[in-house]
Protein backbone atom coordinates (compact mmCIF):
# COMPACT_ATOMS: atom_id res chain seq x y z
CA UNK A 1 0.00 0.00 0.00
CA UNK A 2 2.73 2.26 0.54
CA UNK A 3 4.28 1.86 -2.37
CA UNK A 4 1.00 2.47 -4.60
CA UNK A 5 0.39 5.57 -2.38
CA UNK A 6 4.04 6.82 -3.28
CA UNK A 7 3.68 6.27 -6.50
CA UNK A 8 0.14 7.84 -7.15
CA UNK A 9 1.52 11.23 -5.07
CA UNK A 10 4.77 10.99 -7.16
CA UNK A 11 2.64 11.45 -10.26
CA UNK A 12 0.92 14.19 -8.93
CA UNK A 13 4.31 16.00 -7.91
CA UNK A 14 5.76 15.30 -11.34
CA UNK A 15 2.62 16.58 -13.08
CA UNK A 16 2.67 19.75 -10.83
CA UNK A 17 6.38 20.27 -10.86
CA UNK A 18 6.66 20.50 -14.71
CA UNK A 19 2.90 21.54 -15.52
CA UNK A 20 3.16 24.81 -13.33
CA UNK A 21 6.93 25.74 -13.95
CA UNK A 22 8.24 26.27 -17.50
CA UNK A 23 5.27 25.42 -19.96
CA UNK A 24 2.53 27.22 -16.94
CA UNK A 25 0.96 29.53 -19.59
CA UNK A 26 -2.36 29.43 -21.45
CA UNK A 27 -3.91 30.39 -24.91
CA UNK A 28 -7.04 29.14 -26.37
CA UNK A 29 -8.13 26.49 -29.44
CA UNK A 30 -6.80 29.24 -31.35
CA UNK A 31 -3.51 27.56 -30.55
CA UNK A 32 -4.73 25.11 -32.95
CA UNK A 33 -5.53 27.80 -36.25
CA UNK A 34 -3.19 29.61 -38.76
CA UNK A 35 -4.47 26.92 -41.28
CA UNK A 36 -7.70 25.00 -41.99
CA UNK A 37 -9.08 22.82 -39.31
CA UNK A 38 -9.90 19.94 -41.56
CA UNK A 39 -13.48 19.89 -40.76
CA UNK A 40 -14.60 20.57 -44.16
CA UNK A 41 -13.70 19.82 -47.41
CA UNK A 42 -13.71 22.19 -50.69
CA UNK A 43 -12.68 19.43 -52.98
CA UNK A 44 -14.68 16.47 -53.77
CA UNK A 45 -13.22 13.39 -52.94
CA UNK A 46 -13.99 9.58 -52.44
CA UNK A 47 -14.17 8.64 -48.97
CA UNK A 48 -11.41 6.20 -47.80
CA UNK A 49 -12.93 3.02 -46.57
CA UNK A 50 -10.27 2.29 -43.87
CA UNK A 51 -12.01 0.26 -40.98
CA UNK A 52 -12.41 1.71 -38.10
CA UNK A 53 -10.65 -0.20 -36.22
CA UNK A 54 -7.31 -0.02 -37.79
CA UNK A 55 -8.35 3.89 -38.16
CA UNK A 56 -8.43 4.25 -34.39
CA UNK A 57 -5.10 2.06 -33.93
CA UNK A 58 -3.31 4.44 -36.38
CA UNK A 59 -4.55 7.91 -34.86
CA UNK A 60 -3.97 6.78 -31.72
CA UNK A 61 -0.52 5.94 -32.17
CA UNK A 62 -0.36 9.37 -34.48
CA UNK A 63 -1.36 11.15 -31.52
CA UNK A 64 1.70 9.72 -29.17
CA UNK A 65 3.74 10.45 -32.01
CA UNK A 66 2.95 13.47 -32.46
CA UNK A 67 2.19 14.97 -29.13
CA UNK A 68 5.54 16.28 -28.48
CA UNK A 69 5.53 18.51 -31.83
CA UNK A 70 2.43 20.07 -30.90
CA UNK A 71 3.16 20.79 -27.33
CA UNK A 72 6.37 22.52 -28.46
CA UNK A 73 4.31 24.80 -30.49
CA UNK A 74 1.62 25.43 -28.35
CA UNK A 75 4.43 26.71 -25.37
CA UNK A 76 6.32 28.28 -28.13
CA UNK A 77 3.39 30.25 -28.92
CA UNK A 78 2.34 31.28 -25.71
CA UNK A 79 5.93 31.98 -24.47
CA UNK A 80 6.76 34.34 -27.07
CA UNK A 81 3.35 36.49 -27.02
CA UNK A 82 4.79 39.52 -25.95
CA UNK A 83 6.41 43.13 -26.86
CA UNK A 84 9.46 42.28 -25.34
CA UNK A 85 11.49 40.20 -22.93
CA UNK A 86 10.04 39.70 -19.93
CA UNK A 87 10.51 36.88 -17.34
CA UNK A 88 10.25 33.66 -18.44
CA UNK A 89 8.52 35.77 -21.82
CA UNK A 90 10.45 37.22 -24.92
CA UNK A 91 9.24 37.60 -28.78
CA UNK A 92 10.86 34.45 -31.13
CA UNK A 93 14.50 35.75 -31.88
CA UNK A 94 15.17 37.06 -28.28
CA UNK A 95 16.63 35.99 -24.74
CA UNK A 96 14.20 35.62 -21.88
CA UNK A 97 16.38 36.12 -18.37
CA UNK A 98 14.92 35.45 -15.34
CA UNK A 99 16.85 37.74 -13.09
CA UNK A 100 16.33 36.26 -9.30
CA UNK A 101 15.12 33.10 -7.14
CA UNK A 102 11.37 34.08 -5.92
CA UNK A 103 10.70 34.64 -2.52
CA UNK A 104 8.40 31.82 -0.38
CA UNK A 105 5.56 34.32 -1.00
CA UNK A 106 5.97 34.44 -4.43
CA UNK A 107 3.82 31.56 -5.64
CA UNK A 108 3.60 32.74 -9.46
CA UNK A 109 5.54 29.00 -10.46
CA UNK A 110 5.70 26.30 -8.95
CA UNK A 111 8.83 23.83 -7.59
CA UNK A 112 11.46 27.11 -8.68
CA UNK A 113 15.02 26.37 -8.00
CA UNK A 114 17.38 28.43 -6.23
CA UNK A 115 20.38 26.95 -8.09
CA UNK A 116 20.26 28.43 -11.51
CA UNK A 117 19.12 31.79 -13.52
CA UNK A 118 17.48 30.71 -16.85
CA UNK A 119 18.01 32.38 -20.08
CA UNK A 120 16.05 30.68 -22.89
CA UNK A 121 15.34 31.98 -26.37
CA UNK A 122 12.75 30.24 -28.89
CA UNK A 123 14.46 30.40 -32.55
CA UNK A 124 12.22 29.78 -36.10
CA UNK A 125 15.55 28.77 -38.30
CA UNK A 126 13.54 27.15 -41.11
CA UNK A 127 13.56 30.19 -42.99
CA UNK A 128 17.47 31.14 -42.14
CA UNK A 129 19.75 30.45 -39.96
CA UNK A 130 20.63 32.44 -36.53
CA UNK A 131 23.93 33.11 -34.92
CA UNK A 132 24.40 32.90 -31.17
CA UNK A 133 26.88 34.94 -29.09
CA UNK A 134 27.23 32.79 -25.77
CA UNK A 135 29.98 34.97 -22.91
CA UNK A 136 32.64 33.58 -21.18
CA UNK A 137 31.18 32.66 -18.24
CA UNK A 138 35.17 32.00 -16.03
CA UNK A 139 34.60 29.02 -15.40
CA UNK A 140 30.97 29.13 -13.57
CA UNK A 141 28.57 26.53 -14.56
CA UNK A 142 26.40 26.62 -17.22
CA UNK A 143 24.61 24.51 -19.56
CA UNK A 144 22.45 25.53 -22.94
CA UNK A 145 20.80 22.66 -24.22
CA UNK A 146 18.84 23.04 -27.96
CA UNK A 147 15.76 20.90 -28.45
CA UNK A 148 14.27 20.44 -31.49
CA UNK A 149 10.30 20.44 -32.41
CA UNK A 150 10.26 17.09 -31.05
CA UNK A 151 11.75 17.55 -27.75
CA UNK A 152 14.92 15.78 -28.73
CA UNK A 153 18.07 17.46 -27.47
CA UNK A 154 20.21 17.68 -30.42
CA UNK A 155 23.19 19.41 -28.82
CA UNK A 156 23.76 20.56 -25.42
CA UNK A 157 26.89 23.34 -24.74
CA UNK A 158 28.31 24.59 -21.72
CA UNK A 159 31.23 23.48 -19.26
CA UNK A 160 30.29 19.96 -19.66
CA UNK A 161 30.75 19.76 -23.51
CA UNK A 162 32.29 23.21 -25.06
CA UNK A 163 33.31 24.77 -22.17
CA UNK A 164 33.06 27.70 -20.09
CA UNK A 165 34.55 30.16 -22.69
CA UNK A 166 33.24 32.45 -25.20
CA UNK A 167 30.90 30.75 -27.99
CA UNK A 168 29.92 31.71 -31.57
CA UNK A 169 27.47 29.31 -33.41
CA UNK A 170 25.31 29.63 -35.63
CA UNK A 171 21.92 27.18 -35.68
CA UNK A 172 20.59 26.26 -39.04
CA UNK A 173 17.56 24.45 -40.24
CA UNK A 174 16.91 21.48 -41.53
CA UNK A 175 18.07 21.66 -45.37
CA UNK A 176 19.73 24.97 -45.17
CA UNK A 177 23.26 24.65 -47.30
CA UNK A 178 25.26 27.63 -47.29
CA UNK A 179 28.59 29.83 -45.89
CA UNK A 180 29.13 31.24 -42.49
CA UNK A 181 30.59 33.47 -41.35
CA UNK A 182 34.70 33.15 -39.88
CA UNK A 183 34.77 31.47 -36.80
CA UNK A 184 31.11 30.86 -36.15
CA UNK A 185 30.25 27.03 -35.30
CA UNK A 186 27.69 25.18 -37.21
CA UNK A 187 25.11 23.32 -34.90
CA UNK A 188 22.29 21.68 -37.62
CA UNK A 189 18.91 21.64 -35.98
CA UNK A 190 16.76 18.60 -37.89
CA UNK A 191 13.76 21.40 -37.42
CA UNK A 192 12.64 24.65 -37.85
CA UNK A 193 11.24 25.27 -33.65
CA UNK A 194 14.11 25.14 -31.62
CA UNK A 195 14.33 25.61 -28.23
CA UNK A 196 17.38 26.74 -25.73
CA UNK A 197 17.02 26.51 -22.22
CA UNK A 198 20.17 27.86 -20.55
CA UNK A 199 20.89 27.80 -17.04
CA UNK A 200 23.57 29.73 -15.12
CA UNK A 201 24.62 28.66 -11.42
CA UNK A 202 23.91 31.25 -9.10
CA UNK A 203 24.48 31.62 -5.46
CA UNK A 204 22.10 34.09 -4.94
CA UNK A 205 23.84 36.63 -3.05
CA UNK A 206 23.59 40.48 -4.31
CA UNK A 207 26.97 40.05 -5.43
CA UNK A 208 26.56 37.03 -7.54
CA UNK A 209 23.09 38.03 -9.08
CA UNK A 210 25.05 41.22 -10.39
CA UNK A 211 27.49 38.79 -11.83
CA UNK A 212 25.56 36.21 -13.37
CA UNK A 213 23.30 39.44 -14.98
CA UNK A 214 26.12 40.67 -16.81
CA UNK A 215 26.88 37.17 -18.40
CA UNK A 216 23.35 37.06 -19.20
CA UNK A 217 23.22 40.51 -20.77
CA UNK A 218 25.63 39.29 -22.84
CA UNK A 219 23.99 36.73 -24.57
CA UNK A 220 23.09 37.58 -28.03
CA UNK A 221 20.87 36.46 -31.19
CA UNK A 222 21.01 37.79 -34.56
CA UNK A 223 19.67 36.13 -37.86
CA UNK A 224 22.42 35.58 -40.36
CA UNK A 225 20.84 37.88 -42.58
CA UNK A 226 21.90 40.87 -39.95
CA UNK A 227 25.38 39.27 -38.88
CA UNK A 228 27.78 42.13 -38.91
CA UNK A 229 25.50 44.69 -39.18
CA UNK A 230 23.41 47.34 -36.60
CA UNK A 231 20.95 45.08 -35.48
CA UNK A 232 17.92 45.87 -32.99
CA UNK A 233 15.46 43.14 -32.63
CA UNK A 234 11.39 44.04 -33.79
CA UNK A 235 8.94 44.43 -30.98
CA UNK A 236 7.11 40.91 -30.85
CA UNK A 237 3.92 40.41 -32.36
CA UNK A 238 0.54 39.98 -29.54
CA UNK A 239 -2.11 37.73 -30.82
CA UNK A 240 -4.91 38.85 -29.49
CA UNK A 241 -6.54 35.49 -29.16
CA UNK A 242 -4.03 33.58 -26.41
CA UNK A 243 -5.09 34.56 -22.97
CA UNK A 244 -4.25 33.28 -19.81
CA UNK A 245 -7.11 31.32 -18.92
CA UNK A 246 -5.90 27.65 -19.08
CA UNK A 247 -2.44 25.83 -19.73
CA UNK A 248 -1.22 24.77 -22.64
CA UNK A 249 -1.47 21.02 -21.38
CA UNK A 250 -5.45 21.79 -21.16
CA UNK A 251 -5.29 23.42 -24.47
CA UNK A 252 -3.49 20.64 -26.24
CA UNK A 253 -5.36 17.68 -24.67
CA UNK A 254 -8.78 19.45 -25.31
CA UNK A 255 -8.32 19.56 -29.16
CA UNK A 256 -10.28 17.62 -30.93
CA UNK A 257 -9.00 15.45 -33.61
CA UNK A 258 -9.56 17.05 -36.32
CA UNK A 259 -7.78 19.87 -34.91
CA UNK A 260 -5.05 18.23 -33.33
CA UNK A 261 -4.10 15.97 -36.39
CA UNK A 262 -4.38 19.46 -38.88
CA UNK A 263 -2.14 21.02 -36.52
CA UNK A 264 0.45 17.96 -36.30
CA UNK A 265 0.10 17.96 -40.05
CA UNK A 266 0.80 21.03 -41.10
CA UNK A 267 3.69 21.48 -38.41
CA UNK A 268 5.77 18.58 -39.79
CA UNK A 269 6.16 20.64 -42.75
CA UNK A 270 9.23 22.83 -41.39
CA UNK A 271 9.45 20.20 -38.89
CA UNK A 272 9.89 17.05 -40.48
CA UNK A 273 10.18 13.56 -38.89
CA UNK A 274 13.25 11.84 -39.24
CA UNK A 275 14.22 9.01 -41.36
CA UNK A 276 13.80 6.41 -38.48
CA UNK A 277 9.92 7.03 -38.19
CA UNK A 278 9.00 6.09 -41.82
CA UNK A 279 6.70 3.57 -40.70
CA UNK A 280 4.96 6.03 -38.54
CA UNK A 281 4.68 8.31 -41.26
CA UNK A 282 3.40 5.80 -43.78
CA UNK A 283 0.95 4.58 -41.70
CA UNK A 284 -0.33 8.33 -40.35
CA UNK A 285 -0.83 8.89 -44.45
CA UNK A 286 -3.50 5.97 -44.83
CA UNK A 287 -5.38 8.23 -42.37
CA UNK A 288 -4.97 11.30 -44.49
CA UNK A 289 -2.21 12.25 -41.82
CA UNK A 290 0.69 13.37 -44.48
CA UNK A 291 3.12 16.42 -43.60
CA UNK A 292 2.82 19.77 -45.18
CA UNK A 293 -0.32 18.93 -46.04
CA UNK A 294 -3.96 19.91 -44.41
CA UNK A 295 -6.04 16.96 -42.70
CA UNK A 296 -9.46 16.83 -44.26
CA UNK A 297 -11.29 14.50 -41.82
CA UNK A 298 -14.27 14.48 -43.79
CA UNK A 299 -12.61 12.16 -46.42
CA UNK A 300 -12.70 9.13 -43.85
CA UNK A 301 -15.83 6.99 -43.28
CA UNK A 302 -18.18 8.60 -40.79
CA UNK A 303 -17.88 5.50 -38.71
CA UNK A 304 -14.02 6.04 -38.15
CA UNK A 305 -14.83 9.85 -37.93
CA UNK A 306 -17.21 9.37 -34.63
CA UNK A 307 -14.60 6.69 -33.49
CA UNK A 308 -11.06 8.94 -33.27
CA UNK A 309 -13.19 11.67 -31.32
CA UNK A 310 -11.99 9.34 -28.60
CA UNK A 311 -8.68 9.02 -29.57
CA UNK A 312 -7.45 12.18 -27.72
CA UNK A 313 -8.43 11.22 -24.17
CA UNK A 314 -7.47 7.73 -25.32
CA UNK A 315 -4.01 8.50 -26.09
CA UNK A 316 -3.18 10.83 -22.96
CA UNK A 317 -4.47 8.18 -20.92
CA UNK A 318 -1.93 5.91 -21.95
CA UNK A 319 0.35 8.60 -21.62
CA UNK A 320 -0.20 8.86 -18.23
CA UNK A 321 -0.50 4.99 -17.64
CA UNK A 322 3.20 5.19 -19.23
CA UNK A 323 4.46 6.43 -15.56
CA UNK A 324 3.38 3.73 -13.70
CA UNK A 325 4.44 1.10 -16.30
CA UNK A 326 7.76 2.00 -17.04
CA UNK A 327 8.66 1.91 -13.00
CA UNK A 328 9.38 -1.72 -13.35
CA UNK A 329 11.32 -1.38 -16.31
CA UNK A 330 14.02 0.93 -14.46
CA UNK A 331 12.52 4.56 -15.72
CA UNK A 332 11.35 6.45 -13.38
CA UNK A 333 13.97 5.41 -11.39
CA UNK A 334 13.13 4.71 -8.06
CA UNK A 335 14.94 3.90 -4.38
CA UNK A 336 13.94 4.47 -0.67
CA UNK A 337 11.61 6.65 -1.81
CA UNK A 338 13.05 8.67 -4.10
CA UNK A 339 11.99 8.80 -7.83
CA UNK A 340 14.08 9.94 -11.17
CA UNK A 341 13.58 9.60 -14.63
CA UNK A 342 16.49 8.56 -16.66
CA UNK A 343 15.18 8.16 -20.14
CA UNK A 344 15.05 11.79 -21.45
CA UNK A 345 16.69 14.41 -24.05
CA UNK A 346 17.21 11.38 -26.64
CA UNK A 347 14.43 8.76 -27.42
CA UNK A 348 14.96 7.51 -30.83
CA UNK A 349 11.44 5.69 -31.72
CA UNK A 350 10.41 5.33 -28.16
CA UNK A 351 7.09 7.42 -29.24
CA UNK A 352 5.08 6.91 -25.83
CA UNK A 353 8.49 7.68 -23.14
CA UNK A 354 9.06 11.16 -25.82
CA UNK A 355 5.37 12.09 -25.13
CA UNK A 356 5.44 11.28 -21.67
CA UNK A 357 8.16 13.19 -21.11
CA UNK A 358 6.63 15.86 -22.89
CA UNK A 359 3.97 15.72 -20.82
CA UNK A 360 5.15 15.55 -17.35
CA UNK A 361 8.78 17.06 -17.85
CA UNK A 362 8.56 19.54 -21.25
CA UNK A 363 12.07 20.82 -21.45
CA UNK A 364 13.92 17.98 -20.42
CA UNK A 365 17.68 17.66 -20.92
CA UNK A 366 19.94 14.60 -20.87
CA UNK A 367 20.54 12.89 -17.98
CA UNK A 368 24.31 13.36 -18.39
CA UNK A 369 23.61 16.98 -17.79
CA UNK A 370 20.77 17.21 -15.00
CA UNK A 371 19.16 14.82 -12.32
CA UNK A 372 16.11 15.36 -10.66
CA UNK A 373 15.28 13.41 -8.02
CA UNK A 374 11.94 13.82 -6.17
CA UNK A 375 10.62 12.49 -2.58
CA UNK A 376 6.92 12.71 -0.71
CA UNK A 377 7.77 9.95 1.19
CA UNK A 378 10.24 8.79 3.89
CA UNK A 379 11.90 5.21 3.31
CA UNK A 380 9.22 3.32 5.10
CA UNK A 381 6.83 5.22 2.24
CA UNK A 382 4.77 7.31 4.62
CA UNK A 383 4.64 10.81 3.74
CA UNK A 384 6.48 13.89 4.92
CA UNK A 385 4.63 16.19 7.24
CA UNK A 386 6.21 19.56 9.50
CA UNK A 387 4.96 17.57 12.37
CA UNK A 388 7.70 14.97 12.29
CA UNK A 389 11.70 15.56 12.32
CA UNK A 390 13.36 13.20 9.89
CA UNK A 391 17.47 13.15 8.81
CA UNK A 392 18.97 12.10 5.94
CA UNK A 393 21.99 9.90 6.69
CA UNK A 394 24.76 10.16 3.92
CA UNK A 395 27.42 7.00 4.76
CA UNK A 396 31.12 7.99 5.42
CA UNK A 397 32.56 8.56 1.46
CA UNK A 398 29.01 8.60 0.31
CA UNK A 399 27.52 12.02 0.39
CA UNK A 400 26.31 13.64 -2.99
CA UNK A 401 28.35 15.10 -5.03
CA UNK A 402 28.22 15.96 -8.64
CA UNK A 403 30.82 17.25 -11.62
CA UNK A 404 28.86 20.54 -11.52
CA UNK A 405 26.99 21.06 -8.16
CA UNK A 406 23.80 18.90 -6.29
CA UNK A 407 21.26 21.08 -4.31
CA UNK A 408 18.27 19.64 -1.83
CA UNK A 409 15.46 21.67 -2.32
CA UNK A 410 12.43 22.11 0.27
CA UNK A 411 9.30 22.46 -1.02
CA UNK A 412 5.74 22.86 0.69
CA UNK A 413 2.53 20.85 -0.05
CA UNK A 414 1.95 23.30 -3.31
CA UNK A 415 5.79 23.00 -4.23
CA UNK A 416 6.09 26.06 -3.51
CA UNK A 417 9.66 27.86 -1.33
CA UNK A 418 8.86 27.89 2.87
CA UNK A 419 8.97 30.76 4.42
CA UNK A 420 11.60 30.69 7.15
CA UNK A 421 13.89 32.09 9.98
CA UNK A 422 17.04 31.56 7.77
CA UNK A 423 16.07 32.24 4.31
CA UNK A 424 16.96 29.27 3.28
CA UNK A 425 15.35 27.25 1.20
CA UNK A 426 18.02 24.46 -0.01
CA UNK A 427 21.31 22.85 1.35
CA UNK A 428 24.04 22.19 -1.19
CA UNK A 429 27.76 22.12 -0.70
CA UNK A 430 28.76 25.63 -0.62
CA UNK A 431 26.79 25.70 2.60
CA UNK A 432 29.62 24.45 4.84
CA UNK A 433 27.83 21.03 5.64
CA UNK A 434 29.43 19.66 9.23
CA UNK A 435 30.37 15.77 8.88
CA UNK A 436 30.12 13.47 11.50
CA UNK A 437 33.13 12.60 13.24
CA UNK A 438 33.65 9.16 10.99
CA UNK A 439 32.96 11.27 7.89
CA UNK A 440 29.61 10.42 7.46
CA UNK A 441 27.04 13.42 7.04
CA UNK A 442 23.39 13.78 8.55
CA UNK A 443 21.18 16.71 7.14
CA UNK A 444 18.40 17.88 9.69
CA UNK A 445 14.76 18.16 7.61
CA UNK A 446 12.24 19.46 10.38
CA UNK A 447 10.20 22.87 11.01
CA UNK A 448 11.78 23.92 14.16
CA UNK A 449 15.49 24.58 14.40
CA UNK A 450 18.03 21.42 15.34
CA UNK A 451 20.09 23.72 17.79
CA UNK A 452 22.85 25.97 17.04
CA UNK A 453 25.71 23.18 15.97
CA UNK A 454 23.69 21.94 13.55
CA UNK A 455 21.94 24.47 11.61
CA UNK A 456 24.46 24.47 8.89
CA UNK A 457 22.99 21.23 8.26
CA UNK A 458 19.18 21.98 8.68
CA UNK A 459 16.76 22.16 5.89
CA UNK A 460 13.81 24.35 7.41
CA UNK A 461 10.42 22.32 6.47
CA UNK A 462 6.76 23.37 7.04
CA UNK A 463 4.15 22.78 9.35
CA UNK A 464 2.31 20.39 7.17
CA UNK A 465 2.91 18.56 3.81
CA UNK A 466 6.63 19.09 2.42
CA UNK A 467 8.44 17.43 -0.64
CA UNK A 468 12.13 17.46 -1.40
CA UNK A 469 14.30 17.42 -4.55
CA UNK A 470 17.68 16.19 -5.20
CA UNK A 471 18.93 18.04 -7.94
CA UNK A 472 22.15 17.15 -9.73
CA UNK A 473 24.06 19.36 -12.54
CA UNK A 474 26.54 17.51 -14.73
CA UNK A 475 25.62 14.43 -12.20
CA UNK A 476 29.03 12.03 -11.85
CA UNK A 477 27.92 8.68 -13.75
CA UNK A 478 27.47 7.01 -10.27
CA UNK A 479 24.37 8.34 -10.53
CA UNK A 480 23.51 7.56 -13.67
CA UNK A 481 23.86 4.09 -13.51
CA UNK A 482 22.44 3.54 -10.37
CA UNK A 483 25.63 2.75 -8.28
CA UNK A 484 25.54 5.53 -6.05
CA UNK A 485 21.99 4.84 -4.34
CA UNK A 486 20.01 7.94 -2.68
CA UNK A 487 19.71 7.19 1.20
CA UNK A 488 16.31 7.22 2.40
CA UNK A 489 14.99 9.90 4.31
CA UNK A 490 13.97 8.56 8.21
CA UNK A 491 11.70 9.91 10.74
CA UNK A 492 13.57 10.36 14.10
CA UNK A 493 11.31 11.50 16.71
Amino acid sequence: MAGSRSSCETIRVVKRIFLNGLVAGALVAALFSGCKTGHKSNAASTKQTLPWREAFDIATEAYLFGYPLVTMDATRRVMTNVREPAGMHAPMGQFARTRSYPLASNHDVAVPNADTLQTIIWLDVSREPWVLSLPDTHGRYCVFPMLDGWTTVFETLGKRTTGAGPQELAITGPGWKGNLPRGVKEYKSPTGIVWMLGRIYCTGTPEDYAAVHALQDQCSATPLSSYGKPYTPPPGQIDPSINLTKTVREQVNNADAASYFNRLAVLMKDNPPTSADARIVKRMARLGIVPGQPFDINRLDPAVVRVLQNVPKTAFDKIMAQFKARAPAGDPASTNGWTFPLKTGVYGTDYLQRALVAAVGLGANRPQDTVNAISTVDGTGKPYTGNSTYVMHFAPGQAPSANGFWSLTMYDGDYFFVDNPLGRHTLNARDQLKFNSDGSLDLCIQRHPPGADRESNWLPAPEGKFALMLRFYWPKESVISGSWKIPPVKRVD
